[in-house]
């Protein structure tokens, strides 16, 4: 007489909460892009040049990378709830480190380094945990879910002002590290009640090898990674320097503040609209008419120069960026399978970094020596141009039509 085995209870996967866990952390960590406000105060304090400044934002997106990239060894290191936590909790301590500066090195190790690994590893880890739980609409979700780094910066730009003004960037990074703390308890919280897998279970169907898209190092990624690249280095110089190229072009502070909270706005929507139009429409079609678009504002910038001008320019060259990286990151959801979005995703942000330690810095450079900017959005706008070339190599389908 056989004895019947008893079925194992039903894994509960609840899409909303894995959402709402990744918006809740990647806000308070998308104050990274609102650095430009924390530029003046540090340089007064600490008399730190700016170019130094900007090698301490590039840093930091060296370390998001690493984390990012080493996030996926660690899925089977503890559960996902845990590996959130930890990686918020770094990113808390990194940013209370930099609090207490006294030096550019604790700032390059603080914020660089510390605040930026946690940073990474608790993005990959949220984004693979929302990925493993989509059924449809990827673009879309995943769209959105790299939107909030830009939604972050647009609160953390003016609340950063206020603090700044009010009681100094120490204070306003001390409440960005607590603010770290109390989202990282949340989103591990809502993580476990999410329910979500960070590897595909043993035998499942998206583990069959026909379903395994392009490989990961393949041509289409590194063309993916290119493209992305171009318009990152683009993107970044403006958002890592806003208010200070808006101020050299003539503008106010009161503009300025306002330009750089109205820009990361833009970025955020053209995230989103990123991911959404590569549900519809080719990757690469998408990609090109991005960086065309940014092209035209760093030409804004250059051939009329002036405060209002810069302002729209550099809000173009920003909604190129949002529109690439939103479909960077719809793409690799409809290049390759969700068992492998994390591990994809975390080296194509070896772009984001290459990118971020490049044009931001020469900028910087640039500026310290000749008190402009006007050299550094020429050379943006030829990285458009080289993207606009490098998005049409690419792929037009995923693995589904040999993609």
């Amino acid at each position: 007489m056989s004895v019947a085995t008893p079925a194992l209870p039903v894994r509960a996967e609840r899409l909303w909460a894995a959402l709402l866990a990744a918006t809740l952390m990647n806000l308070p960590l998308g104050s990274v892009y609102a650095f430009s406000v924390l530029l003046r105060p540090i340089e007064q304090e600490l008399a730190i040049p700016r170019s130094a400044l900007s090698l301490v934002f590039g840093l930091c997106t060296v370390g998001f990378t690493v984390g990012s990239v080493g996030a996926a060894f660690l899925y089977r290191a503890a559960p996902a709830p845990v590996l959130v936590l930890a990686s918020a909790l770094a990113a808390a301590a990194g940013t209370a480190m930099a609090a207490t500066a006294g030096g550019l090195t604790q700032l390059l190790l603080g914020y660089g380094l510390v605040f930026g690994t946690g940073g990474g590893a608790a993005y990959i880890l949220l984004q693979q945990s929302v990925n493993m739980l989509v059924r449809r609409r990827q673009g879309l979700m995943n769209g959105y879910v790299v939107s909030l780094y830009p939604m972050g910066a647009m609160i953390a730009t003016p609340a950063f002002h206020v603090c700044n003004e009010a009681f100094g960037w120490r204070t306003t990074l001390a409440g960005l590290a607590t603010v770290l703390v109390v989202c990282g308890v949340a989103a591990a919280l809502l993580v476990r009640h999410g329910g979500a897998r960070l590897v595909a279970p043993v035998g499942g169907a998206s583990t069959d090898s026909e379903t395994r898209g392009p490989a990961i190092l393949g041509p289409t990624f590194f063309k993916l990674s290119a493209t992305f690249f171009l318009a990152a280095s683009a993107g970044l110089m403006v958002l890592s320097q806003a208010r200070e190229i808006v101020a050299a072009y003539g503008g106010a502070a009161a503009l300025a503040v306002a330009a750089t909270t109205g820009i990361t706005g833009a970025i955020a929507a053209a995230r989103i609209g990123g991911g959404w139009l590569v549900d519809r429409f080719a990757v690469p079609h998408v990609m090109c008419a991005a960086h065309g678009l940014a092209l035209a504002g760093g030409l804004l910038v250059i051939l009329l120069p002036a405060p209002v001008t810069a302002v729209l320019g550099l809000g173009m060259v920003g909604l190129g960026y949002g529109f690439v990286s939103g479909a960077t990151a719809g793409g690799i959801g409809l290049y390759w399978r969700p068992a492998d979005y994390g591990r994809v995703a975390g080296r194509t942000y070896v772009a984001w970094c290459l990118a971020a330690i490049g044009l931001p810095v020469l900028a910087g450079h640039l500026f310290d020596l000749t008190r402009q900017y006007d050299t550094a959005v020429l050379i943006a706008a030829g990285a458009n141009i080289a993207g606009m070339a490098m998005a049409l190599t690419m792929p037009k389908r995923g693995w589904r039509e040999g993609g």
